[in-house]
């Protein structure tokens, strides 16, 4: 029996070569144009620091043995699937490709910057997908028409963000890093901090840095439109383990604290209040019906914020708070 040749194990250098080689492919566009430069920042942001010679050198090499067409007419080059071409956009089926959908469109801002920009391709390829084969993926396709979140509250237009603040809050926070802002609060007062971030959240157009400042144990929220800079510091902390941002959440830190958690007591009218039956303000919330039945009286164990105030005073002459004193006199003095 003739003897099998041995297979050598790929060095690493190749390795490497065609890990770059496939994350430069799954990046190349079916509709528009990318560069060079443009792979070589997204490669970077995912940790594969190369050259941007070397990335230039590759895609060459690419453009001969792929369906990958070199728009050489300008500088710098563009680089783009030729028609009927792909491979990212092929190896998606139609639920993967709605759910990459959904999810770039609603986590743009809940992702480190780095990883966005490294899923671009990814993103795209779904939207791609979902647009080039419009017969075996229009019921899914057709599913980014029939859903949609909206505010609770009146629409408003998000605020500027400053991309580089964004990265480096984004960077700090992934890393457990100290963070450096120069950051004005509300009133418009201007100052530099050092601050341990501990999380990242939205709230309708907004987004929140939840922080420590250095030297003090309790968390703060900190609104990121009003950041002027921000600098990962790179020196680590380690991530307090009292703090817990579900926790934060559940007693009330974004609705403006006023104060401790209250027994609320209050009467609505039914045809105003009958969805607190079906979505209760909380796990202790009692209700029971009054005066002829048109009325509810609703008995709940909250917190006290600013927002509770508004969405009460919202209803005007439907509601009417009984209990605690502080609630009556804080609802019945805007009403007047």
């Amino acid at each position: 029996m003739p003897t099998l040749p041995t297979v050598m194990p790929a060095r690493p250098a190749a390795q490497e070569s065609l890990h770059i080689a496939l994350e430069i492919l799954k990046r190349i566009p079916r509709h528009g144009k990318t560069t060079a430069r443009e792979l070589h920042a997204q490669l970077a942001a995912m940790g594969l620091e190369r050259s941007l010679r070397r990335i230039q050198s590759l895609l060459k090499f690419l453009c001969q043995h792929y369906d990958i067409e070199c728009d050489d007419s300008s500088k710098p080059h563009g680089f783009c699937w030729k028609p009927q071409a792909g491979l990212a956009a092929h190896s998606l089926n139609p639920s993967e490709s709605l759910l990459l959908a959904m999810a770039g469109q609603q986590m743009k801002y809940l992702l480190p910057v780095r990883m966005r920009r490294s899923l671009v391709g990814l993103f795209d390829a779904a939207e791609d997908r979902l647009r080039r084969w419009p017969e075996e993926t229009r019921q899914a396709r057709s599913w980014l028409g029939k859903t949609r979140t909206i505010s609770t509250s009146q629409p408003l237009l998000p605020p500027d963000i400053d991309e580089a603040v964004f990265q480096a809050v984004g960077d700090a926070l992934y890393a457990d890093h100290w963070l450096d802002i120069d950051y004005s609060n509300v009133a418009g007062k201007r100052s530099r901090k050092r601050v341990m971030p501990l999380g990242l959240v939205q709230q309708g157009v907004r987004m929140f840095l939840v922080a420590r400042f250095e030297g003090h144990a309790d968390a703060r929220t900190l609104t990121l439109h009003r950041f002027h800079s921000a600098t990962d510091t790179g020196l680590p902390f380690t991530r307090p383990a009292d703090f817990d941002l579900e926790r934060f959440d559940t007693e009330g830190q974004f609705g403006f604290v006023r104060g401790n958690r209250i027994d609320l007591v209050f009467r609505i009218r039914r045809i105003a209040g009958q969805h607190l039956l079906e979505t209760p303000l909380s796990l202790s919330q009692k209700h029971e019906p009054c005066e002829g039945g048109d009325w509810l009286r609703i008995r709940a164990q909250v917190v006290r914020t600013l927002q509770l105030e508004q969405w009460l005073r919202g209803f005007g002459r439907m509601v009417v708070v009984e209990e605690p004193p502080e609630m009556v006199d804080a609802v019945s003095d805007s009403a007047n």
